[in-house]
C-alpha cells in the first residue's frame, strides 16, 4: 500500500563543504545538485512507499546560479505525479545560507529570499505494491 500523494514534499537542508569546491571561486560542480535531488528522493520513496525507490530518469535539469563551497542549501522534492510503480516529483535546490568573506573569514549571510540554484523533474520506480 502506497502513501504517495500529488503535493507531498520532503526537504533536505545541509552545508556544502570545501571539499566539494571543484573550480574557481569555490564553485562546486552541478552533480552536486543532482545527488542532492537523488537524496531526497530516497527519502520520498521511503516514506510513500516503505522502499528506496530507483532512480529512472531526469529531464529540464536547469543550473540557474552557483552553488559554492561554504553555502547552505535547502534541497525539496515535490510529488507531482503518482504512477502504479512510478513517481514523478519536482525538485528545487536554494541556497538559504553564503559566506561573505569580505567581511571576514568566517562571516557568512542569510538569504532572504533564498536563492534558486537548480531545478529539475524527475522519475523513481518502487517495487509493486504487494
Amino acid at each position: 500500500m502506497t502513501r504517495a500523494e500529488v503535493g507531498l514534499t520532503v526537504t533536505h537542508r545541509r552545508y556544502v563543504p570545501f571539499s566539494h569546491a571543484h573550480y574557481a571561486g569555490n564553485l562546486v560542480d552541478g552533480a552536486y545538485s543532482l545527488a542532492a535531488f537523488g537524496d531526497v528522493a530516497t527519502e520520498m520513496c521511503i516514506r510513500t512507499d516503505g522502499d528506496e525507490g530507483l532512480f529512472a530518469s531526469y529531464s529540464d535539469v536547469q543550473f540557474r546560479a552557483p552553488v559554492r563551497a561554504g553555502d547552505v542549501i535547502e534541497i525539496e522534492a515535490r510529488l507531482v505525479r503518482v504512477g502504479t510503480r512510478s513517481r514523478e516529483m519536482e525538485f528545487e535546490v536554494r541556497v538559504v545560507g553564503r559566506g561573505a568573506p569580505e567581511r571576514g573569514e568566517s562571516a557568512a549571510d542569510a538569504l532572504d529570499p533564498p536563492l534558486v540554484a537548480t531545478t529539475a523533474r524527475g522519475v523513481v520506480v518502487v517495487p509493486p505494491a504487494g
